[in-house]
């Protein structure tokens, strides 16, 4: 198996974008694995398994020895650029980095990029945003922050652990506005993360299509001086903000809405409200509908909603995860199959993890027998999950 990474470490928006936060994580299989691991190295904060902070560079060391371990070839810097097909089957792929343009063939192909790259470049019907204006839900650049005490501050954290779904306190954005300072994100927020460490979350950037590099790039440049400026506001108030100082601001901005690209079932608002389930379910998701204010003037009234819909229990169907109009391609994470309303829901880390670890089944089993991802028995790959977890 290989696996080609854009940036220059692993885990995708949680040390690139240093996101800091484990949500729907309670889930079987890796994600159990994940948690327990990083408790071992004192790297996460939290009860449970939902709601939990942890160390980014301790993630990223972690998911490098975990590759290594499973004999994973690994080459960071490189992006996919192009797919080759034969007639419906997916059967190269095109990648360029500081070796130049390399081509590379495979049985089965797993589109992890978040936005849905390779599905595009494989010519996949896709959705982007709330309709074809694109609309998107906008992104987020975190900063990882040193403060004096962190005790000082304790009232003005987001809760961690099995209630760490509520949003931050109110102290908090109050603290903001004694600075002078009124963020992007109508409820910015700080996470523990390790000792003086926190997370800050207060940018949001509106109406960026994140796959434009151009309008990326903008919001990227705009996010960080926002971040900056916070920061230095947050100083002149003394007292436990004296001295604070930014420790790293994330190599990508965080992304929340991509191509969503259509694969064999496609996920709706229905799915949950009724909590469907699933023969084929890959993972439960129980977050509800999380849509964050997709312009500025929205922002003032409502920083997030759940556009009414009340989420049950449902299921993530391997389908969805199975390319449509595609052969031999895959999807894990929030490029998978479905609407703008169930992507609000099922695009958090803790289920990508448990589409990933399916995804990752059925692509080794489609290899190892010369078949499409789509033929193969699902009971074939429930059996596989479960020697891995075994």
């Amino acid at each position: 198996m290989r696996l080609f990474e854009a940036h220059g470490a692993l885990g995708g928006v949680w040390t690139n974008s240093l996101l800091g936060y484990l949500l729907d994580f309670d889930k079987p299989g890796f994600n159990q694995e994940l948690v327990r691991r990083l408790r071992e190295r004192d790297a996460i904060n939290g009860e449970g398994m939902n709601g939990l902070s942890y160390q980014p560079e301790e993630m990223k060391v972690l998911l490098e020895e975990l590759c290594a371990d499973a004999g994973v070839q690994v080459q960071l810097h490189t992006r996919v650029t192009a797919a080759q097909r034969e007639g419906r089957v997916l059967r190269t792929i095109l990648t360029e980095s500081k070796s130049g343009r390399q081509a590379w063939r495979a049985p089965v192909f797993i589109d992890t990029t978040g936005d849905g790259d390779l599905g595009a470049q494989a010519g996949c019907e896709f959705e982007i945003g709330k309709d074809a204006a694109c609309p998107c839900q906008p992104m987020t650049m975190y900063a990882l922050l040193v403060v004096k005490d962190v005790s000082a501050l304790a009232g003005l954290m987001h809760a961690v652990g099995n209630n760490g779904q509520q949003v931050g306190p109110k102290t908090f954005r109050d603290e903001l506005a004694r600075a002078g300072v009124k963020p992007s994100y109508g409820a910015a927020c700080m996470f523990p993360i390790h000792g003086n460490l926190v997370l800050l979350m207060a940018n949001h950037e509106y109406g960026i299509n994140a796959t434009d590099a151009a309008q990326v790039t903008e919001a990227t440049l705009r996010a960080r001086s926002e971040v900056h400026r916070i920061v230095r506001a947050l100083r002149t108030l003394g007292g436990p903000w004296e001295g604070v100082q930014i420790a790293a601001t994330p190599e990508q901005i965080g992304i929340r809405d991509g191509r969503r690209i259509k694969g064999r079932y496609f996920m709706t608002s229905e799915d949950l409200v009724t909590g469907k389930r699933q023969a084929d379910a890959v993972a439960r998701a129980t977050f509800p509908v999380d849509i964050h204010a997709l312009t500025a003037e929205e922002n003032k009234k409502t920083p997030y909603h759940g556009a009414g819909v009340r989420t049950q229990p449902y299921d993530i169907p391997l389908r969805a995860l199975i390319a449509r109009d595609v052969d031999g391609l895959m999807m894990a994470g929030r490029c998978i199959s479905g609407d703008f309303i169930a992507h609000a829901s099922y695009r958090v880390t803790g289920n990508a993890v448990a589409m990933g670890e399916a995804a990752g089944a059925t692509a080794a089993l489609a290899a190892n027998n010369k078949a499409a991802p789509h033929d193969v028995p699902w009971s074939a790959v429930q059996a596989a999950i479960a020697k891995m977890r075994s």
